[in-house]
């Protein structure tokens, strides 16, 4: 490859890696998560198993919520940063309600983080 060509290959997989380009993308935890991280990452993940074990669609969680569709993708993709534990908790509570969110600290062990409906 020429060099013009090489810089709009590298070009071309910035945009790719940008996350704004990439809506639809399941985010995973960075390395070496905090607690919060690690709590956040794992309700997100409590509500897409709730979409797919009642086979809804986005619109319909987002519905059952009270929030956007936008806002529904961005807990569906993990994308943590853009919560705060208390709004995440506060939409589990919509879903599972009545519902009880707990947090086991383990010394030397991840923080254990789950939801369980009553």
């Amino acid at each position: 490859m020429k060099n013009k060509e090489k810089e709009e290959f590298k070009k071309i997989l910035q945009e790719l890696d940008d996350p704004k380009n990439n809506r639809e993308i399941n985010y995973g935890l960075p390395k070496n998560p905090t607690s919060l991280q690690v709590a956040k990452y794992k309700l997100c993940k409590i509500i897409l198993g709730y979409k797919q074990d009642n086979d809804l669609s986005r619109e319909q969680v987002a519905e059952k919520i009270g929030i956007s569709k936008a806002e529904i993708e961005d807990i569906l993709f993990c994308c943590i940063e853009e919560f705060t534990l208390d709004r995440l908790t506060s939409y589990a509570s919509q879903l599972f309600a009545p519902c009880q969110i707990e947090i086991l600290i383990k010394e030397n062990n991840p923080t254990t983080f789950y939801a369980q409906a009553n």
